[in-house]
């Protein structure tokens, strides 16, 4: 246990937090997505929260962009709120990606399917931000 601690230690040093068997959610495209990952950083606009999520069953070729918008939107309102109100404060900016499969990240992989859309945090909901 106590190796564990060390590693969840270090982990939250590096801006990462480790997800567990209960980061699962059901999508209203109806897949099934967890949490791979979060991590945090300070760019220049300020805290940024990245929540990064897999779902084996997701292609982003054969999804309609509203069918994933939806789900993306699900995420962050559904999940990603709910771990902001205990993590402290408020950040910028809210990251929300799904993949079919589990990459490393700023790493470009050919091979994975991913979107990603960026949300800030208005009045407790999500608010979608245009790129």
């Amino acid at each position: 246990m106590r190796g564990y601690a060390a590693y969840l230690a270090a982990a939250a040093l590096a801006g990462v937090a480790v997800a567990d068997a209960a980061d699962k959610v059901i999508l209203p495209s109806g897949i099934e997505a967890y949490l791979q990952e979060m991590l945090w950083d300070r760019p220049g606009g300020g805290l940024v929260y990245r929540f990064r999520f897999v779902s084996p069953a997701f292609s982003a070729m054969d999804q309609d962009f509203d069918v994933v918008r939806g789900d993306l939107d699900h995420l962050c309102n559904d999940f990603a709120l709910s771990k902001l109100s205990n993590i402290g404060p408020t950040p910028t900016q809210v990251i929300i990606s799904l993949a079919d499969r589990e990459s490393e990240f700023g790493v470009i992989d050919p091979d994975v399917s991913q979107v990603f859309e960026a949300y800030s945090v208005e009045d407790g909901a999500c608010k979608w931000e245009f790129f």
